[in-house]
């Protein structure tokens, strides 16, 4: 996630970092080349194209960009939805911290069930990310990483053993019925954010849409030199780019934001909001905490 304050007009141009730019730099000076291309041949061979001009490119491009606004919108519900998930987790891992502490006395039983929640966290973001998130896991759970690790499902595994955990503690009598069931409810919406990631991140936007305006869109961009010549002259290559830039440039970050686990620019901050669980626990457990993570050049993980 990039994370900087609002740029002066003289960076405005010159900003690359977030930037959808170098991802669709191939299309914006090849449509440019292609442009100047078709502008040559046309003088070249005097070819008359009518008085039809630029009418049946402003439809088409009005139809266009309702369905990448469209598309925009869909892929920015799924970030945002994600987003909204992550931050339930923090508050259900902040409530599960602030409920055990007051229901478990014992204090080894206490930092273990809460170190495990930690470990849920980084779990969740190795499976949403597909990344090795074991070595993480491993500062809070030591060898039992190894163990959930295997599983086919670690965040899910670290759920059962917590659960696992919570009910060793009642058959013992270390916590009542209703203690059990506090500390089972905090465990059922921290697997029901878990789901909901899992949703977001098994269920793609429709392939069949995505390439239905992607074809529309070099269609578009092949045929606009045509309809630009007559009028725009040398400067259609000028023209036919912003246009390019504009449609690849929505469509490149409605693919960067469909997937809002991954480690591109645009995407969110689990490293970030990791740390930000490390520290709630550890505030509870009245122990120092870890620094949160700084941003690297505007990029926060």
């Amino acid at each position: 996630m990039i994370v900087r304050p609002r740029p002066r007009l003289l960076h405005l141009f010159f900003i690359m970092r977030g930037s959808v730019v170098p991802r669709i730099l191939p299309q914006i000076f090849g449509f440019a080349a292609y442009g100047a291309l078709v502008v040559v041949v046309v003088r070249a061979l005097k070819l008359d194209f009518g008085n039809a001009g630029t009418a049946p490119f402003a439809l088409l491009g009005v139809a266009l960009s309702i369905y990448l606004g469209f598309r925009n919108n869909a892929a920015y519900d799924r970030w945002w939805e994600a987003r909204k998930l992550w931050g339930q987790l923090v508050f259900d891992i902040r409530n599960l911290a602030r409920a055990s502490a007051g229901l478990v006395d014992d204090r080894t039983e206490l930092r273990g069930l809460l170190m495990e929640a930690i470990a849920f966290c980084h779990f969740l973001r190795g499976l949403l990310r597909r990344v090795d998130a074991a070595p993480q896991a491993r500062a809070f759970i030591g060898d039992e990483t190894e163990i959930v690790a295997r599983a086919a499902n670690a965040p899910d595994a670290m759920v059962r053993g917590m659960g696992r955990r919570i009910a060793a503690l009642r058959k013992a009598g270390a916590i009542d019925t209703i203690g059990y069931r506090i500390l089972d409810e905090r465990l059922s919406e921290i697997a029901a954010a878990q789901a909901g990631c899992e949703r977001i991140m098994g269920t793609p936007l429709p392939f069949a849409y995505t390439l239905l305006l992607q074809r529309t869109a070099y269609v578009f961009c092949l045929l606009l030199p045509f309809g630009l010549v007559s009028g725009a002259g040398w400067a259609t290559p000028l023209f036919t780019a912003l246009i390019a830039y504009t449609f690849f440039g929505l469509d490149a970050l409605s693919e960067e934001l469909e997937d809002p686990f991954g480690t591109e620019a645009n995407d969110l901050a689990l490293d970030g909001l990791c740390r930000v669980c490390e520290i709630s626990v550890f505030e509870a457990l009245g122990e120092p905490p870890p620094k949160m993570l700084p941003a690297e050049k505007f990029y926060f993980s």
